[in-house]
C-alpha cells in the first residue's frame, strides 16, 4: 500500500514537470535534442515506479496468500470441533433419554409400591377394627363367666362355653399372628420405598454430575444400577443341633466350603458361607470378584447384609456381632492385586455394637503384606446416610461403607469396584483400594474378609 501511494505521489510529479517542460519549450526554442532527453529521463522515472509498484503488489499478493491459507485452517479446525461438539451432544442426548426412561419405570414401581401400602393399610386398619370387636366379645364373655362362676361355682363349666373360649383364644392368636406377618410386609415396603426413592435421588445426582462433566471433557459415563438382594433367612425357631459357627461346623466332619445355616448364642438362624483352609473353617463376612453387587448401600442394608453368599456379599454387622461377641476372634483380610498376586495380613479385634457404631479396635498378628488399618484406635463404621458425629464425612466422597478414623481414603475394601484397573491416583483412592502405612496403594482385584475363633486359630 505504501508502494502504491508512493506511486500515485510521483505521477503527478512526473505529469507537472512535464507540462512544466512543455511550456517553457514555447517560451523559449531549445534545441530537438534536449528536449528528447528530458522525455527519457521520464519514461525511466515512471518505469522506475512501475517496477516498485510490481514489487509491490507482488509481496501483498503473497502476504495475502498466507493469510487465507491461516484462515482456511481456523476454519477446518472450528469444522473439527463443532463436529465433535455436535457428537458429544448427541451422546448427552442418549444418556438423558436413557436416565429418563430409568427414571419412569423407577416411577411406576413406585406406584404400584405405594398401591400396595395403601392396600395394606387399608387390611391393616380392618384388622384391628376385627381385633378390637373380637377383644370386645372376649370381655364380654369374661364377664359372663366370672359371674356365672361366682353365682354358681359349684356347677362345673358347660362344655360349650369352653369350646367358645378356645376359638376366640385361638382367634386372638391368629390375628396376632396375622398382625405381624403385615406389620413386617409393611416394614419391607417401607424400605423397598425409601431404597426406590434413593436410586431416584442417585440418579438425579448422576444425572447432574454427568452433564456438568461432559460439559468440561469428552468422557461420557452412564450409571449402573444394581439391584438389591436379601439373604435366605430361616425362622426364629428353637433347633437344638444347629452350630453356632463355621468352626462347629468344621469340627463336625464338614470339610467342604458351602452355605450353612449357624445360630449364635441368643440369636436368630442365619445362613453363612464357611470358607474352609488347611486345618479348619472361616466364616466369610465380606467377599468382592467382579463388581456386580453395589457397595454403596444405605446404613440398614449395612446394618443386616446385602448380595448373594455364593458371589458377592456383605453378611450384616448385625450377624457379624452376633458372631464375635460369643469369644475373641481373629480377623483375616485377603486380597488379590491386578498382577494377581495374592497378600492377606491377620489382626486380633474387638467389634462393638449399634449403639457404638460397630466401632472396631484393631491389633496385627501376620501377614505378608503391610498394614493399612490403624492399630489401638476406636475404628468407627460409617456410611453416606449414617456418619458419626467428630469423625470426618468420608462416605460422601468415598463410596460404600467403612471403619474410618480420621483420614479418608487411605483405605477401602466396600469402595466402588474399578473395572478394568483405574489408571489414575484419585480414581484409585475412590475405588477398591488398600494403602499400606509405609505409603504404598495397592489396587485390589478381589478382596475376602473372614472371622474366626482365637482359640482355634490357623495360620497360613
Amino acid at each position: 500500500m505504501h508502494i502504491i501511494k508512493l506511486f500515485l505521489f510521483i505521477i503527478p510529479l512526473v505529469i507537472s514537470s512535464k507540462i512544466d517542460r512543455d511550456d517553457s519549450s514555447y517560451d523559449s526554442v531549445s534545441p530537438e535534442p534536449k528536449s528528447r532527453f528530458a522525455m527519457l529521463d521520464d519514461v525511466k522515472i515512471l518505469a522506475n515506479g512501475l517496477l516498485q509498484l510490481g514489487h509491490g503488489l507482488k509481496d501483498f499478493v503473497h502476504k495475502t496468500k498466507g493469510q487465507i491459507n491461516d484462515i482456511f485452517q481456523k476454519l477446518n479446525i472450528f469444522d473439527q470441533s463443532f463436529y465433535d461438539l455436535s457428537l458429544q451432544t448427541n451422546e448427552i442426548k442418549e444418556e438423558e433419554k436413557e436416565l429418563r426412561r430409568t427414571t419412569s419405570k423407577l416411577q411406576v414401581k413406585n406406584e404400584e409400591v405405594k398401591n400396595m401400602s395403601r392396600e395394606l393399610n387399608s387390611k391393616l386398619e380392618s384388622l384391628l377394627e376385627e381385633k378390637i370387636v373380637l377383644q370386645q366379645k372376649v370381655i364380654y364373655l369374661e364377664k359372663q363367666l366370672t359371674s356365672l362362676i361366682k353365682n354358681q361355682p359349684e356347677i362345673q363349666e358347660h362344655p360349650e362355653v369352653t369350646s367358645l373360649k378356645t376359638f376366640v383364644e385361638q382367634q386372638d392368636n391368629s390375628i396376632k399372628d396375622l398382625l405381624q406377618t403385615v406389620e413386617e410386609q409393611y416394614r419391607q415396603l417401607n424400605q423397598q420405598h425409601s431404597q426406590i426413592k434413593e436410586i431416584e435421588n442417585q440418579l438425579r445426582r448422576t444425572s447432574i454430575q454427568e452433564s456438568t462433566e461432559n460439559s468440561l471433557s469428552s468422557k461420557p459415563r452412564a450409571p449402573r444400577t444394581t439391584p438389591f438382594l436379601h439373604f435366605n433367612e430361616t425362622q426364629n425357631v428353637e433347633h437344638d443341633d444347629i452350630p453356632a459357627n463355621c468352626t462347629t461346623i468344621y469340627n463336625r466332619g464338614e470339610h467342604t466350603s458351602g452355605i450353612y445355616p449357624i445360630r449364635p448364642s441368643n440369636s436368630q438362624v442365619f445362613n453363612v458361607y464357611c470358607d474352609v483352609k488347611s486345618d479348619s473353617s472361616w466364616t466369610l463376612i465380606q467377599h468382592r470378584t467382579d463388581g456386580s453387587q453395589n457397595f454403596n448401600e444405605t446404613w440398614e442394608n449395612y446394618r443386616y447384609g446385602f448380595g448373594r453368599l455364593n458371589g458377592e456379599f456383605w453378611l450384616g454387622l448385625e450377624k457379624i456381632y452376633s458372631i464375635v461377641r460369643q469369644s475373641n476372634y481373629i480377623l483375616r483380610i485377603e486380597l488379590e492385586d491386578w498382577n494377581d498376586n495374592k497378600h492377606y495380613i491377620e489382626y486380633s479385634f474387638h467389634l462393638g455394637n449399634h449403639e457404638t457404631n460397630y466401632t472396631l479396635h484393631l491389633v496385627e498378628i501376620s501377614g505378608n503384606v503391610p498394614s493399612a488399618l490403624p492399630e489401638h484406635k476406636d475404628l468407627v463404621f460409617s456410611t453416606w446416610d449414617h456418619m458419626a458425629k467428630e469423625h470426618v464425612n468420608c462416605p460422601e466422597s468415598y463410596s460404600g461403607g467403612w471403619w474410618w478414623h480420621n483420614v479418608c481414603g487411605e483405605n477401602n475394601l466396600n469402595g466402588k469396584y474399578n473395572k478394568p484397573r483405574a489408571k489414575t491416583k484419585p480414581e484409585r483412592r475412590r475405588g477398591l483400594c488398600w494403602k499400606s502405612q509405609n505409603g504404598r496403594l495397592y489396587s485390589v482385584k478381589s478382596t475376602k474378609m473372614l472371622i474366626h475363633p482365637k482359640d482355634s486359630e490357623s495360620s497360613e
